[in-house]
């Protein structure tokens, strides 16, 4: 398998490669890359075969889009390409630039209409739960969007599978366009969307795109948990800020050192267990604990195409070898044990604070 191994995103006839490019490092101060770096690792990967990037409108500001956008331009590569980007989180100007009110969500689309230079966009997810727009509200405004012409189709990411299967069923029942893809945070530390979302997704026709299969570099073994439990604590944070160009970015620097959408939840013994299991496995199969840990993700039922993130163009290379990567059974059966018991990232994020905060830029909004 390769990038160029197409396969349609759920029920559709959209047709995507097995590895997305993130670009949530684009553009991003401290753990990000600045436009060269950026554009070497989009090279990198349509130079392998790839067609499916993802941005969202939150990232770096807005630069990720722009630069997915020149790249594209650039290239001459936009009928090749399958460009989706999302909208939800706060864009830190006011209550109304967060959420999945109509009104948000239009002047996003309208806003990466723009900074993306294209015309239409592929694939539109509703980047997160804002636990106040109702369902039919959304399907409307979807629906409205794709008979427009200004997106093609659409998805969900970090919402409850109630929820979705509302949405999906209510897409049906109207004869209206539904739901295709589901993006949720899926590797061997984050498990909960085992018992309801990828039964519902398979169900009713929504494919799998994880995203953050290493757990932003948790599972690659680059963490040493003494040095991470001398330092400093960790802040979450939706990364929504472009960078300056004034920031100098450490050799050593981890996405995970700083300012991060985990913060520090990700430092937990079940989680150094399954790092540790991880990289045992992969000394044993003469692999690195990033291939181990990425082949683990592509290989699981419903999943469509997964989300890669990287910082540096050799990063993709290294992670497209993964899939022909494939664990043997006893190693699958000792990476199940460690890590079998889920996670529970998805549901923390709609707890009044957690979800005023990052949806609503800190409003006292109220249910």
């Amino acid at each position: 398998m390769n990038l160029q191994s197409f396969r349609p995103l759920g029920a559709s006839g959209l047709l995507v490669s097995p590895l997305a490019l993130g670009t949530m490092t684009f553009g991003t101060p401290r753990w990000g890359m600045d436009e060269d770096a950026s554009r070497a690792v989009f090279d990198r990967y349509v130079d392998l075969g790839g067609n499916f990037v993802d941005t969202a409108d939150v990232y770096s500001g807005g630069a990720s889009e722009e630069m997915v956008g020149r790249f594209i331009a650039d290239t001459g590569l936009r009928d090749r390409m399958v460009i989706a980007t999302k909208s939800g989180f706060s864009s830190g100007k006011g209550f109304h630039s967060g959420g999945n009110g109509a009104r948000h969500i239009h002047a996003s689309v309208d806003a990466s209409l723009k900074r993306l230079n294209t015309d239409f966009i592929d694939l539109y997810w509703i980047h997160i739960w804002d636990g106040i727009t109702p369902a039919a509200e959304l399907l409307q405004t979807m629906s409205g969007l794709i008979r427009s012409g200004k997106i093609r189709y659409w998805g969900l990411s970090n919402s409850p599978a109630w929820y979705v299967a509302q949405l999906a069923t209510l897409a049906q029942v109207h004869g209206v366009p539904a739901p295709i893809g589901l993006q949720y945070f899926y590797s061997l530390v984050e498990r909960g969307v085992e018992d309801e979302h990828v039964p519902l997704g398979r169900a009713l026709g929504m494919g799998l795109v994880p995203w953050s299969p290493l757990a932003y570099g948790l599972l690659t073994g680059k963490y040493d948990r003494a040095t991470v439990e001398a330092g400093p604590s960790r802040q979450g944070g939706v990364p929504n800020a472009g960078d300056d160009g004034q920031t100098t970015r450490p050799e050593d620097d981890k996405r995970l050192d700083g300012d991060n959408p985990f913060g520090d939840t990700l430092f937990t013994d079940r989680n150094w267990r399954i790092a540790e299991a991880v990289k045992r496995v992969a000394a044993d199969m003469g692999e690195t604990a990033a291939r181990v840990a990425l082949a683990w993700v592509v290989g699981r039922p419903g999943v469509a195409s997964t989300l890669m993130g990287v910082s540096r163009a050799d990063q993709v290379t290294d992670n497209v070898s993964a899939l022909d990567l494939r664990i043997p059974e006893q190693h699958l059966a000792a990476l199940d044990a460690v890590s079998a018991d889920g996670g529970k990232f998805l549901y923390g994020l709609f707890q009044p604070q957690a979800r005023n905060q990052i949806i609503f830029g800190g409003a006292d909004v109220t249910s």
